[in-house]
């Protein structure tokens, strides 16, 4: 370990040469670079979290870049490399942001892969283990993990799928440019990328848009939390500094100008044009515009105007929040106050309710609607922003009806009425929920009397919840508060009052762990009991209905598993157990034999025994020889099915041979 740094304007660093200088030493897989200015407080936390992954230590290098701490950081870093022999410490002057340190850390990497941990977040254990994997797996260039907020700071982006390749263009990756994140060095050093200095906020913007352009193959690990983004206590984070804006847009106007270079006009820069709105172009008109004079606004709208004027097509424009849109609406035509009046509107409160009329809703923004102020309407149109926020929390059977819990509302607006919808092949079934205040729901779905008092007919059922906002400005409050009317078919007819309205599929919380799937006996009208079960779609989970009178998808008696007791005196016994839900009292059970040509009956004993579980038992005293499958035939009203036995062990069909 080396002393501290005796040249201010020189690098040193503290290392272990005979490690390094081992020729026959194993090359890393990966290198882990980690700027560090004054983080002192979160280096336990940090770098512990990288001496604890689970792939094997002799393949991770860590290259530690103390940028002129003050907080005794740089001291810890050395006592830490004193027992960590794969940890490089370098010390140089503070450089005003973490672009030079990670710089310094690329030149010095040795590794297959670089990944760049920020000084004051932390690794999940096995992050770089399935991080490298991934990349090697599929050739990946660049692999997200997938980004959790911690201590109250927000993902930039929620990573949900797991996917070996995906496109900036179609995928959430690009809102996401940030350095940590697993990268090629040969791909990093055949495009010379490297990250801006002296730049305190967006100086990974070039680095990160640079290598989604270039990258042959992007990849995705989001079934694992690999990379915790954690706010600092003290609220030092570099985004929440302030600064001088206008040099700031200036800057993005540079960033701006190599996207637009790598990417023609049309569909996929919009697409990632909107990113750069929401991120970079208007993120500044928010408190730091009101925190300035006149003049400093000033300066900040002529700063942002020329990136509004080259990059704000009609597709970003309508693809951007009613907010921004009125923002980016009021730089381009020069409407200042307007644009302060907005600002100040979303500056410490939420705008209040959106305005519900003609079947669309409106953002509560000012001068909606304002002669004096003439805004078009489509600035605050949020009607296709509108979804249904949902939980479904219990679902069970009780007796042969479904009983469904949970909540529901409808994104800004509220609700005032939810029912649960069955589809199926164009048809569908609506059943009423009750709806609390609190937005809690439940709904009771009786596949014998849904439609109108009569059965659901046979088939695949997928259950969604419909949830309908009437608004403050529902013309005509008697009309909104009138029932839905299912017509002939089932269908519901959403009178005109109801002024937004919107479906989404019904997803069990803990997926498949929390349904109750296996087949059960139902009552379904005059036609006699069915077969009902639910089951979850994949890959999505949503929840479906199946009812199969036939029995062809569902089968019953999963856990029919049987025994055959031979005596001396040539008799046999044969005696099985099952669990059969919502089977009716008066049901039939009764073991059948049968070969290729014949079935004989046994006369059966059946026991029933808490939790719809059934013990059959039946004699045989003689009869044809051969070989006999054995079944256990459930007759209930019109229902009429012969579930094969099977043996205790499981391993295939019981059968009986008689000499």
């Amino acid at each position: 370990m080396s002393d501290n740094p005796t040249h201010p304007t020189s690098p040193t660093h503290s290392a272990h040469p005979e490690e390094a200088a081992s020729p026959g030493r194993r090359a890393p897989t990966v290198t882990v670079i980690v700027p560090v200015h004054n983080t002192r407080r979160y280096l336990d936390r940090s770098l512990g979290s990288v001496f604890a992954q689970t792939l094997d230590p002799d393949r991770i290098e860590v290259i530690a870049v103390d940028d002129g701490s003050t907080d005794g950081s740089g001291a810890w870093l050395d006592a830490a490399a004193a027992t960590h022999p794969r940890l490089t410490v370098v010390h140089q002057p503070p450089s005003g942001g973490a672009g030079k340190p990670r710089n310094v850390g690329l030149d010095r990497a040795t590794g297959d892969y670089v990944f760049f941990l920020d000084s004051d977040d932390h690794l999940g254990p096995e992050a770089l283990a399935r991080l490298t994997r991934m990349a090697e797996e599929h050739d990946s260039d660049v692999v997200y993990g997938r980004i959790v907020g911690a201590e109250g700071r927000g993902a930039p982006v929620d990573l949900r799928t797991t996917n070996p390749r995906v496109s900036l263009f179609d995928s959430p990756v690009y809102w996401s440019l940030a350095a940590y994140k697993l990268f090629r060095r040969s791909f990093v050093e055949r495009h010379r990328l490297r990250f801006v200095e002296g730049r305190l906020l967006a100086e990974d913007l070039p680095f990160g848009i640079a290598a989604l352009l270039r990258a042959d193959t992007v990849s995705v690990l989001a079934d694992y939390d690999c990379y915790y983004l954690h706010g600092r206590d003290d609220d030092s984070n570099a985004s929440r500094q302030d600064m001088d804006w206008p040099a700031y847009l200036a800057y993005i106007d540079t960033v701006l100008a190599d996207v637009a270079a790598g990417v023609p006009p049309g569909p996929d820069r919009d697409t990632l044009m909107v990113r750069h709105f929401h991120g970079e172009i208007l993120m500044p008109f928010a408190a730091p515009y009101l925190a300035r004079d006149e003049a400093g606004r000033r300066a900040m709208r002529e700063a942002a105007r020329p990136l509004v004027d080259r990059y704000l097509t009609d597709r970003v424009l309508a693809a951007l929040p009613p907010g921004l849109r009125l923002r980016a609406h009021c730089l381009r035509a020069g409407l200042d106050a307007e644009l302060t009046a907005v600002v100040r509107a979303d500056t410490g409160r939420t705008p209040g309710p959106p305005h519900l009329q003609d079947g669309r809703a409106y953002a509560a923004y000012p001068h909606f609607r304002d002669p004096d102020h003439p805004l078009p309407d489509a600035l605050y149109d949020l009607t296709s922003r509108i979804g249904v926020r949902q939980r479904l929390t219990d679902l069970q059977w009780v007796g042969g009806v479904l009983h469904l819990h949970g909540s529901a509302t409808l994104r800004a607006v509220g609700a005032d009425r939810v029912e649960v919808v069955l589809h199926r092949s164009g048809a569908h079934v609506g059943v009423p929920a009750t709806y609390g205040p609190d937005g809690a729901w439940h709904a009771a779905v009786d596949p014998a009397t849904a439609v109108h008092g009569a059965p659901m007919a046979d088939g695949i059922w997928g259950l969604k919840i419909a949830v309908t906002a009437h608004g403050t400005d529902a013309t005509d409050a008697t009309d909104a508060a009138a029932p839905e009317v299912p017509d002939a078919g089932g269908a519901v007819d959403t009178p005109p009052s109801a002024t937004v309205r919107r479906e989404a599929w019904l997803v069990p919380e803990g997926g498949a762990a929390a349904t109750d799937t296996a087949p059960r006996v139902v009552s379904h009208g005059p036609a006699g009991p069915t077969v009902a079960a639910l089951f979850l779609s994949s890959p999505h989970g949503h929840l479906h209905l199946d009812l199969d009178h036939d029995g062809a998808r569902r089968p019953l008696g999963a856990d029919l598993r049987g025994a055959v007791a031979c005596a001396r005196t040539g008799r046999a016994t044969v005696a099985a157990g099952v669990t059969l839900p919502g089977c009716p009292a008066d049901a039939g059970l009764q073991f059948v034999l049968r070969d290729a040509t014949r079935c004989v009956a046994l006369r059966t004993t059946v026991e029933r025994a808490a939790g719809d579980r059934y013990r059959a038992r039946a004699r045989l005293r003689s009869g044809p020889p051969g070989t006999w499958r054995v079944a256990l035939r459930l007759t209930a009203g019109g229902l009429r099915r012969e579930l094969p036995v099977q043996s205790a062990d499981g391993t295939g069909p019981l059968t009986l041979r008689v000499p």
